[in-house]
């Protein structure tokens, strides 16, 4: 991995990781699925500026066309799916327990490569080091509460859909800029969240720390945040990329919900 793409990981690392607490704050009164449905919205419209400006509206329309199967398979796989997942089960689990089922991901990335990629395999040690990584996840989960158990399996499957999603995007979505491939898969994810969202928004307005905490996940932790990971799927790899779940876990951030509310949340 170049410095260029290590800068990016680690920046990108200290957005994602903030997030966890950022969500934590929204579903003191948001629905999950009204968080992420504006979440989802506030980065796609963060981006389409930054994209006309960058790669221009007719590529960009261009890139669009010829990419929709994939770009929406993605978005409903890499934001849409485990992102509501991950909101959820933070209305029941700290956002620092979160973000530590949460790195599971490059195991599963490790897991799918055996099957899907031809250039991404796992063999020896790592094949071990595989095995001993599971099993750490299942005991991590299954020492959880039994009203906690379903909100942490929700978390592991999060942590599959990102890693079927970096592998399939890595191989689908090869030559379309990282620019475009964040605002298709963002503008998917909102057109399928954003319906069932708006029929779940508060009856009254929601507090500063909650409208901040929504305003810095959709703006920063993904509008500019996916720029970033397509940018390193692109150019480092889908397996280099999900370290990302690794360095996010470390974020100071991300444990920020255990002292400030526990395990408990908002709810369903």
């Amino acid at each position: 991995m170049s410095r260029r793409h290590l800068a990016m990981l680690l920046v990108l690392a200290a957005l994602w990781g903030a997030s966890f607490m950022f969500i934590k704050i929204g579903d003191r009164e948001l629905h999950p699925i009204t968080l992420v449905a504006v979440r989802m919205a506030l980065g796609a419209l963060t981006l389409v500026p930054i994209v006309l400006i960058t790669v221009g509206a007719k590529r960009t329309l261009r890139e669009l066309r010829a990419a929709a199967g994939p770009l929406i398979v993605t978005g409903l796989l890499n934001s849409a799916i485990p992102i509501f997942a991950i909101t959820w089960a933070e209305t029941r689990l700290d956002s620092g327990l979160t973000a530590i089922i949460q790195a599971s991901a490059p195991l599963f990335t490790a897991l799918l490569a055996l099957r899907f990629s031809h250039d991404q395999r796992v063999r020896g040690s790592r094949l071990a080091g595989l095995v001993v990584g599971f099993g750490g996840v299942t005991l991590l989960v299954g020492g959880r509460p039994s009203g906690q158990i379903l909100a942490a399996l929700a978390v592991v499957f999060s942590a599959l859909c990102y890693a079927g999603a970096g592998l399939y995007a890595g191989r689908r979505l090869r030559g379309v800029s990282p620019l475009v491939t964040a605002l298709g898969t963002l503008t998917a994810a909102t057109l399928a969240t954003l319906p069932i969202g708006l029929f779940q928004l508060p009856s009254h307005v929601t507090g500063w720390k909650v409208t901040a905490s929504l305003l810095t996940l959709g703006i920063a932790g993904t509008g500019l945040a996916y720029i970033l990971y397509y940018s390193l799927i692109s150019g480092a790899g889908a397996s280099r990329a999900i370290l990302i779940t690794y360095s996010r876990s470390c974020s100071p951030a991300s444990d920020w919900g255990r002292e400030q509310s526990g395990s408990g949340g908002r709810g369903g």
